[in-house]
């Protein structure tokens, strides 16, 4: 009677198939976790700074426009958080050593401390992301920046806030939603930083908008999955 015997190939096939299986599921779980993370979907999250910042005096009493400090925001696909230095040009302080930026505001404030400390010590202050995707998803700021889309439509009236609160779930179904459906999120590209604007006729100015701007969204997997 003759055995079959499987060659020697197969037993190692078997082990790296095993694996292979292994790590492909905890690559796909990871990805799972990133993506329904409290921290990227959950509208609030409100994390705590290191200096209480507040977009309220800033952008809305002051009118401080978004770009003076996420300066690269029409440039590039990130929105730059601003270097201390920006900072340092209005709350330097008296402790600033000679040959870096002085400011007037505030200067001796308290709360200002990781901003003096960072100015002198050269050490950047630890800001916490408020607004993030996972890494698996592209996302570029500044080609919805100069395509009209304004800040409000991501990120809420930031003009009012006390403190930085996500306000949208960045969801895929979210991006989704408004890549089928643009119109209410396109205006005059001159006016992404006005947060308080509002056209009398918002769906109507939304489409002359996108008209004019050639506004067709792409909703292949490729687009956001690179």
């Amino acid at each position: 009677m003759q055995t079959f015997v499987f060659p020697n190939w197969v037993n190692r096939f078997t082990v790296v198939s095993i694996v292979g299986g292994l790590a492909v599921a905890g690559y796909l779980a990871t990805c799972l976790f990133g993506a329904i993370h409290p921290e990227i979907i959950n509208v609030g999250h409100q994390p705590k700074q290191p200096v209480p910042f507040s977009h309220r005096i800033h952008a809305g009493q002051l009118k401080l426009d978004c770009r003076y400090c996420h300066n690269t925001v029409e440039k590039t696909g990130f929105a730059a958080i601003p270097a201390t230095a920006t900072c340092g040009n209005c709350h330097g302080g008296n402790r600033v050593k000679e040959g870096a930026t002085l400011g007037i505001v505030k200067g001796d404030s308290p709360l200002l401390e990781p901003v003096r400390v960072s100015l002198e010590t050269k050490n950047p202050v630890l800001w916490e992301k408020v607004h993030d995707v996972p890494d698996f998803v592209y996302f570029n700021h500044s080609a919805h920046i100069n395509r009209g889309v304004s800040c409000v439509s991501c990120h809420g009236r930031i003009d009012t806030m006390e403190v930085v609160t996500q306000v949208e779930p960045l969801s895929m179904k979210w991006c989704l939603d408004c890549h089928r459906n643009p119109e209410p999120n396109i205006r005059d590209p001159q006016l992404v930083t006005a947060l308080d604007f509002k056209p009398e006729d918002p769906e109507a100015y939304g489409k002359e908008w996108a008209k004019k701007l050639g506004i067709k969204p792409n909703v292949s997997c490729s687009t956001c999955h690179r």
